[in-house]
């Protein structure tokens, strides 16, 4: 019997989260390395899947199944292929970066670690699921902590508002998708959730077609995809640094990844029908996102806005049907996530100590923080699709699919690579270069080694894509070339 490899990453946050809740509320360093070495231990064993799976063999791998509920059809399946490979690692990197990021955190430690961790294992068990039922059961439990972790965390001018925005929206767009899901189970006339035996059950064009927008929409509020993306930047200005990490990181592809597996996979009649206009809306995302994070003054809400800009080039590959396209957002997803979690660590590292995120107040952070400028400027060359870093190996392929089926969109969206670099060179120039204004001369210092090291990790794992991209592409193209097959050859 083989290692439940996937198992152990699922529950290792949950188990960590009970051991935190175990230790005295005053024992606050014991509370930090108990989590610090839960996240460490994911991280690792989410490394060894991605760099244990065998592309030339391909499919699903690690594969584990116990029946549940078998009067339903209800089992516990999980397993892994190259669209959720890198997805898990994503998850195992946010997960300890954000641990180092939340060390100064004195505030009830012990319930933030907790509930991040809780979190976690919600994030990590959808990845994961291949049983439908067991991936709504995930990702319920993925969204809830956030109401709690922003609307006591977060910043106090807009977190109640912000926690409750997000989770209606994010509850209603689950509802609508569990409605699509539930029309499967009872059609497919299976009496099973297994969604590697639903991925056979032949529905009819017109069964696809009715249904595929419930279920790609429900899961796409997630992703942010436009019009229903404006509870993403107000949840990440709201949230504190860890869980805007997590927020846009991973949970935004929650949404991305679930209407990918459950919208395109089980419906491929029906994402043919909707996905020419759906592509659409996510050039709205792509360009109008890119525009209001230009405008914006907030050091925070421009990475809010901007994530919305770049999680709509992900929807923009998939929306392509095409093998470049898919492969692009594949990418993109992990490059994406990495990005933001790095984008939002620095703006939590100035804000700690300037108690401020209005970009004309800020200046001359560079002479003080030097590691989180060269951090940033890593993460905005990503951000632009500069070559020799990773956002060019995810973006590149996604151009060239939608160039090959809709050439106009892809002119248009080629808008949003210009505006990305002017509102980064200006964020750089304004924040990190001139004069370090007086009331921040004798306060501001530089950043802690575990700042530090959580810069690095991030800002290195850009790179290593970048210029080396055969340790990701070829694994996701594994994926995509299963997903094409589904679609027929599309």
């Amino acid at each position: 019997m083989q290692f439940p490899i996937l198992s152990v990453i699922v529950f290792i946050p949950i188990v960590t989260a009970v051991i935190i809740l175990l230790i005295p509320q005053d024992r606050k360093n014991e509370v930090r390395v108990t989590a610090l070495a839960g996240a460490t231990f994911a991280l690792l064993l989410s490394a060894w899947a991605y760099f244990s799976y065998d592309i030339p063999v391909g499919g699903y791998q690690f594969l584990e199944k116990y029946t549940w509920l078998p009067s339903l059809g209800i089992s516990y399946q999980v397993g892994i292929d190259g669209m959720n490979a890198p997805l898990v690692l994503l998850t195992g990197v946010v997960m300890f970066t954000g641990v180092l990021i939340s060390w100064g955190i004195d505030d009830r430690p012990r319930e933030f670690f907790a509930f991040l961790f809780i979190l976690a294992t919600g994030v990590f068990g959808v990845f994961v699921a291949l049983d439908l039922f067991m991936l709504f059961f995930f990702y319920e439990i993925a969204v809830f902590p956030m109401y709690l972790l922003i609307a006591i965390w977060g910043w106090k001018e807009t977190r109640e508002y912000a926690a409750m925005k997000l989770t209606l929206y994010l509850f209603i767009g689950s509802v609508i998708a569990l409605v699509g899901a539930l029309a499967m189970y009872f059609v497919s006339g299976m009496g099973t959730f297994d969604m590697l035996a639903l991925e056979g059950a032949g529905f009819s064009a017109d069964f696809q077609r009715l249904w595929f927008p419930f279920v790609f929409f429900g899961f796409a509020v997630l992703g942010g995809i436009f019009p229903f993306h404006n509870w993403s930047p107000d949840g990440h200005v709201a949230a504190p640094t860890a869980v805007s990490m997590f927020h846009a990181g991973v949970l935004m592809k929650l949404g991305a990844f679930a209407a990918l597996r459950v919208g395109i996979m089980l419906l491929p009649e029906g994402a043919k029908f909707h996905l020419p206009w759906i592509i659409l809306l996510s050039l709205v995302n792509v360009v109008y996102g890119a525009y209001i994070a230009m405008v914006q003054s907030d050091f925070k809400y421009v990475i809010g806005f901007s994530s919305v800009s770049h999680m709509g080039l992900v929807a923009m590959g998939f929306a392509t049907l095409t093998r470049n396209g898919m492969i692009g957002a594949g990418v993109q997803m992990f490059s994406h996530g990495v990005m933001t979690a790095l984008f939002f660590a620095v703006v939590g590292m100035i804000y700690d100590q300037a108690h401020t995120r209005e970009i004309p107040k800020l200046g001359g952070f560079r002479k003080v923080m030097p590691v989180v400028a060269i951090a940033f400027i890593i993460g905005g060359l990503v951000s632009m699709g500069m070559p020799g870093f990773s956002g060019f190996i995810a973006e590149f392929p996604i151009f060239m699919g939608v160039w090959a089926s809709h050439p106009w969109i892809a002119i248009v969206a080629a808008i949003s690579i210009v505006i990305t670099a002017s509102y980064i060179i200006r964020i750089v120039g304004r924040v990190f270069f001139g004069n370090l204004p007086e009331e921040f001369e004798h306060h501001v210092h530089d950043v802690t080694a575990l700042d530090k090291v959580a810069l690095v990790f991030l800002s290195g794992i850009l790179i290593i894509v970048g210029v080396y991209p055969a340790v990701m592409v070829p694994l996701v193209e594994s994926g995509v070339d299963k997903i094409l097959a589904l679609l027929g050859g599309v």
